[in-house]
């Protein structure tokens, strides 16, 4: 402690000894007790200056102060608690020690209003940002890279505000220097326990940044298809198309490849495979493939098209393309392809159906003048 406080504070202790008649025990909590209210009412008068001072700011000022209002109170009681040990007539060597947890825990709450304000910041950023309209890919851009960036915030903040306050505790520090200095295997091992959340928080800054994937993503991990639900600061959350859930670690979508199906637009085109005759009429099928994709809302009006692309030994493989705004419309739209051209050749184009065919050679037997049978 600095000499000039231990200096103050002995000098502050003889004057409250003058009070014998009072035991010091008493003399210490009528002390705190006393600027714990003006503590208290001072939070009342800073808060409501802050309020008018923020009354004609944007949203993200007067959220702060808002969300803040409890951490500055708590903020202003430990310091006029710390004020409170200080001229009490408390002895210097428990006085320095009630200071340093009051500093101890005010460097904490500083760091808890500072990451208070990051997140009203997010909050306030991304209510520039509609999520539910149907083209969002602005949306979701802003989203993921927000959310990625606000939790890696949050964690620097929360790492920087305990070193700091740990460093205020001499004992503790001088044990941290020591411990490091005399055995390293303890800090390789921490190292080593420590790799896979700092492999998926740089993973993390590498998806904020690079943005592989984003919120609402429609993807193919693991041979499944889903979308992506959240992204935390460790993991990544698809949402399958049976509403199962996969997790997933962050760095997962950095080192493994995968299928973003709306990584640039949203817009898709489905595929719908039909199996056919060879004798199926090629024109009528694609003409009402045309008219099936008009007559659905599903269609975007961009791509239709039909095409053989593969011939076996008994069919003919058709490949149907429509294009649709989103991976889930796309989806919906396939299997509407799929049962209205069924229909359709089971109803009024039957030869289009695929068929079984034998081929069957047959003896001939043709008469020879002498009467005698021929061979064919």
């Amino acid at each position: 402690m600095p000499p000039e406080i231990l200096e103050l504070t002995h000098r502050i202790a003889e004057l409250w000894r003058q009070f014998y008649w009072l035991p010091e025990w008493a003399v210490v909590v009528l002390v705190v007790a006393v600027f714990t209210g003006a503590g208290w009412l001072a939070h009342g008068i800073v808060f409501a200056v802050l309020r008018r001072i923020v009354r004609g700011r944007d949203l993200f000022w007067r959220g702060v102060v808002e969300r803040a209002r409890a951490k500055l109170r708590i903020l202003i009681i430990l310091i006029a608690i710390g004020f409170s040990i200080t001229v009490s007539p408390l002895d210097p060597d428990p006085s320095a020690s009630i200071r340093a947890v009051i500093l101890f825990l005010t460097i904490l709450v500083i760091g808890w209003i500072i990451a208070g304000s990051v997140e009203m910041w997010a909050v306030v950023y991304l209510r520039k940002f509609n999520m539910a309209a149907e083209d969002n890919l602005v949306a979701r851009k802003h989203v993921t890279q927000t959310r990625i960036l606000q939790r890696a915030a949050v964690i620097l903040i929360g790492a920087v505000t305990v070193a700091l306050a740990l460093m205020t505790i001499g004992a503790v520090r001088q044990w941290g220097v020591s411990l490091l200095a005399s055995a390293g295997v303890v800090g390789i091992i921490a190292g080593l326990a420590l790799q896979p959340v700092l492999k998926n928080l740089i993973a993390g800054i590498q998806i904020a940044t690079a943005q592989p994937i984003r919120i609402d993503d429609a993807v193919i991990v693991e041979n499944e298809w889903g979308t992506i639900e959240e992204i935390t600061s460790t993991y990544v959350v698809v949402k399958l198309w049976d509403w199962r859930r996969m997790i997933l670690p962050l760095s997962y979508f950095i080192e493994k490849p995968f299928q973003n199906w709306t990584r640039e637009t949203s817009s898709l085109i489905g595929t719908a495979m039909l199996y056919v005759d060879y004798e199926a009429p090629m024109d009528r099928l694609r003409a009402e493939l045309e008219r099936i994709c008009k007559a659905s809302p599903l269609w975007d009006g961009d791509v239709v098209n039909l095409q053989v692309t593969d011939i076996t030994e008994r069919v003919a493989q058709v490949r149907c393309l429509a294009s649709a705004r989103s991976a889930p419309v796309a989806f919906d739209l396939r299997c509407e392809i799929r049962e209205k051209m069924l229909a359709f050749m089971r109803d009024e184009c039957p030869e289009a159906l695929p068929q079984d065919r034998l081929s069957l050679e047959r003896n001939s037997v043709s008469p020879s003048p002498s009467g005698e049978g021929g061979r064919a």
